[in-house]
This record gives structure tokens, C-alpha cells and sequence, in this order.
């Protein structure tokens, strides 16, 4: 199984923060609120965070990869 990464779609990202209230270890925002993916590979004590974030996200700016 490949490691699992989560893919941002920065222009579609409403600013929200569910994500980083979520897990503050795989994401964070910038300066506009807009989501920034802070891994490369999501850490294995990170997989349901990911998950709920990207379920979560109202503007499904969020994607998973390599499940």
C-alpha cells in the first residue's frame, strides 16, 4: 500500500479552517485563511484526521491520494 496524501485545491478553498482545527499537524492556513498542506505523506497517527478533514471540508477543496 502506498503512503496516503492529502491533494488541496487552493481556489476552491473557502477559508473555513475545519481542517486545521482538525489536524493542526497535516494542515494550515496562510496569511488569507486559504488551506496549506504542511506533509508530504500524511503520518500514520494522522489517517483519520486526514479523512474527517477531507469529509468535512465545505468546499471539498480537500482529496486524498495513495488509499
Amino acid at each position: 500500500m502506498s503512503a496516503m496524501r492529502v491533494e488541496a485545491d487552493q481556489d476552491a478553498c473557502i477559508a473555513s479552517g475545519n481542517c486545521v482545527m482538525i489536524s493542526d499537524v497535516v494542515f494550515d492556513q496562510d496569511e488569507d485563511g486559504v488551506v496549506e498542506v504542511l506533509v508530504d505523506e500524511v503520518p500514520d497517527d494522522q489517517v483519520e484526521q486526514a479523512r474527517q478533514a477531507v469529509k468535512l471540508c465545505p468546499a471539498s477543496a480537500l482529496k486524498l491520494t495513495g488509499e
